[in-house]
């Protein structure tokens, strides 16, 4: 757990700009940008700028209407300009942030020059990470690291560091990262205060876990990412009553369906379950939308639904089977080895729990499901082992959680 044994009360907020200002700033600035190109559709280093805050703007609300309009812009200017390097970047980096690990190789190969910057090294050590290929991508990081120490780089090792259980290094390297921020940078404090947060929520913290997202608030207000994950802390506390009104707060927000379904599960954990129902069904509705469009982003979170929400362990066998065809890793591998189960083939799921295991992260979601498949398959001494992992990793897993 993380060593968090006292904390001083934070002082009175002072005037702190928050989510709401970064978002109507990011918005003034695009239409400041768009009226100056109005007439200068041919201006390309406009165009990336209105690109990039374009991006930043999705990035904050989190809404998938706005990542469409940068896919949409993206894709013009790369018909319109051909694979200028800017642009492959950020192309990349949508396609990372929505699982299309095709098209990450695809912007490489468009710009080659983009394997030598530093911010193509970092992204491509996250696709090694979710294609399964851990420690390349961990050594990666770290040479990265010893070369050119930014807060991210340090970010994504601890984030790595803490699915290994190294839950102290993990914290160090998190604190590192803030040490690097400057006072412009409260979004980034913010997230990687809620990232410990986490990581100590994970571990059965929850002394640690609130602190580390007050001080999320506290420094930058407003942000339902931030609210999100506090809702889920209070949920696992069994305060539905709080934790349901800000989540539906959150999703009023967002209107992510990840966290409609997350609605609909807290609701079924508070005991209400007839008002889960529509959450569930707007998340599903979502959720098959977007396959139906072509994009694979919740193709994990279709496997989840089905195996829990809708019991359709059918269903959720071929959208886990397509996720892991698409990133073999920990995660899918993990959720195939339990569509499986639910599909009663124990000796094929106790296959894949155990290519989960030899990742060597330590999570006990991960670990109490290895103990469930393997004594369903008779394997009582796996079993046993597993139930203790998971009960070391985290005495309270059993409570609420989200599937972030």
């Amino acid at each position: 757990m993380v060593a968090i044994t006292a904390h001083p009360s934070l002082p009175p907020r002072a005037s702190v700009r928050g989510f709401d200002d970064d978002l109507q700033q990011a918005e003034a600035e695009m239409a400041r940008l768009a009226s100056r190109l109005s007439g200068h559709p041919d201006d390309l280093q406009g165009r990336v700028r209105l690109l990039y805050r374009m991006f930043h703007r999705a990035s904050l609300s989190g809404k998938m209407a706005h990542f469409e309009e940068v896919d949409t812009e993206l894709r013009s200017l790369l018909s319109e300009f051909g694979p200028k390097e800017d642009v492959c970047l950020l192309s990349a980096h949508l396609a990372f942030r929505f699982h299309r690990l095709s098209q990450v190789r695809s912007a490489f190969e468009m710009a080659p020059q983009l394997a030598g910057r530093v911010e193509g090294k970092v992204l491509l050590a996250d696709l090694e990470m979710q294609e399964g290929r851990y420690q390349g991508a961990q050594l990666e990081l770290e040479s990265l690291l010893a070369d050119s120490p930014t807060w991210d780089i340090l970010a994504r090792l601890a984030h790595w560091k803490g699915k290994l259980g190294e839950i102290s290094a993990a914290d160090r390297l998190y604190a590192e990262a803030e040490d690097l921020l400057t006072a412009k940078q409260m979004l980034s404090f913010a997230w990687i205060e809620v990232q410990r947060g986490l990581l100590a929520f994970k571990h059965g913290n929850y002394e640690a876990a609130r602190w580390h997202y007050r001080k999320a608030e506290f420094s930058y207000p407003g942000h339902w990412y931030t609210a999100e994950h506090l809702a889920e802390l209070l949920a696992a506390e069994e305060r539905f009553e709080e934790a349901l009104e800000m989540l539906g707060q959150v999703v009023e927000r967002t209107a992510k369906p990840e966290l409609c379904h997350a609605l609909g599960d807290m609701f079924v954990a508070a005991g209400q379950k007839e008002m889960a129902r529509e959450w569930f069904e707007s998340a599903l509705k979502a959720y098959l939308d977007s396959a139906q469009r072509g994009t694979v982003h919740y193709f994990h979170h279709l496997a989840d639904y089905y195996a829990e929400a809708e019991d359709d362990a059918a269903a959720a066998l071929e959208w886990a089977n397509r996720d892991l065809q698409l990133r073999a890793n920990y995660s899918t591998q993990a959720a195939m080895a339990w569509a499986l189960y639910r599909n009663g083939k124990l000796a094929e799921a106790s296959e894949y729990i155990r290519l989960a295991l030899a990742s060597g992260v330590r999570d006990a979601i991960i670990f109490s499901t290895a103990a469930e498949i393997f004594a369903a398959a008779g394997d009582i001494e796996a079993s046993r082992k597993c139930a203790s992992v998971a009960m070391q990793t985290n005495p309270q897993y059993r409570r609420f959680h989200m599937h972030h």
